[in-house]
């Protein structure tokens, strides 16, 4: 699915040391109404229900068409006022010319700018001939889009404007490479230059394997530094210290085409899920049939929810 170049396990001293540079220089935060929160298990219900209606969703697949008209049911809302967008377009990979979509869901704000949050959607090709159904690879990401869309259909944006991405080919067809890789963010990145589209964007933010019950999100050396130093800052303002910046990695995922166009990016991304094995050292169930729903909590997904909204509001206030 992705290449972890380097993973290096902090000692808590360490841990408290990444969070230092962002709040020795950040001012007490003012009082604020609490805001509204995205329930952990309604998209722990949500996930189920996308794994009922598409447990693979391999591109080419049934369960592929099935996991679109999951997300399309979704939003209907946003379709009648013109706010969802299929990007419908076709990748040269080892298995030939595929079509392949992405969906853009808008929320328009009251600042200039865009807040774009992302996950893939679909399983890995390679793995479309074993039970691999993605549990937290990519299904419990796609449900909490889904409730961040939700969330924000009734709570509009106060600020930049957000959108949400469900792209599709991130995982490789043959074998990880810079060729076989992100496909839909790739494209999208090129056709966002091309528009002007780049230059609007605040900050791209990448959700991926954030369901793991034993939750612990890296510290990933691919992203922005300041987005890194406000996701901590995020951890501290929602109680999540200890949830997040235990490892450190370099992560090739969504986030990588963007930044490589100098658009700040963050990954939040747990890679250690499941006990490591010599087949996938960066847990036993990443890309096997064990990536099910058993794997993955409310709990983590109500942490994962607290932070992006917490990222967003100090993305604004920026």
């Amino acid at each position: 699915m992705r290449i972890m170049l380097r993973k290096a396990t902090l000692a808590p001293i360490a841990t408290a040391l990444l969070l230092l540079p962002f709040a020795a220089h950040a001012q007490k935060p003012a009082a604020h109404p609490a805001p509204a929160h995205i329930s952990g298990a309604a998209v722990y219900a949500l996930t189920l229900q996308y794994l009922a209606a598409a447990p693979q969703r391999w591109l080419g697949s049934p369960g592929h068409q099935k996991a679109e008209d999951f997300i399309k049911d979704h939003f209907k809302a946003e379709a009648a006022k013109g706010n969802l967008e299929i990007d419908s377009f076709s990748a040269s990979t080892p298995a030939g010319l595929l079509p392949m979509r992405n969906y853009i869901v808008r929320y328009p704000g009251k600042k200039d700018g865009v807040i774009v949050i992302a996950s893939h959607y679909e399983t890995n090709y390679p793995l479309r001939d074993i039970n691999f159904v993605g549990a937290n690879d990519g299904a419990c990401t796609t449900a909490l889009l889904i409730a961040l869309g939700q969330h924000f259909r009734e709570h509009p944006p106060e600020g930049y404007s957000v959108w949400l991405v469900f792209d599709d080919g991130e995982e490789a067809i043959k074998e990880w490479s810079n060729t076989d890789s992100l496909y839909g963010t790739k494209h999208l990145a090129a056709k966002w230059s091309q528009s002007g589209t780049l230059g609007k964007i605040k900050a791209f933010m990448v959700a991926d394997m954030i369901g793991d019950k034993n939750l612990n999100i890296d510290r990933d050396e691919n992203s922005t530094p300041w987005l890194l130093d406000m996701l901590a800052q995020a951890a501290k303002n929602t109680g999540h210290v200890s949830y997040v910046f235990k490892n450190s990695t370099e992560v090739e995922d969504d986030h990588l085409p963007f930044k490589q166009r100098g658009v700040p990016v963050l990954d939040i991304i747990d890679l250690d899920y499941g006990p490591p094995t010599e087949q996938h050292p960066e847990g036993g169930y990443h890309h096997t049939a064990l990536d099910t729903i058993d794997k993955i909590s409310p709990k983590s997904l109500q942490i994962a929810g607290d932070l992006f909204l917490e990222m967003i509001r100090l993305i604004n206030q920026r």
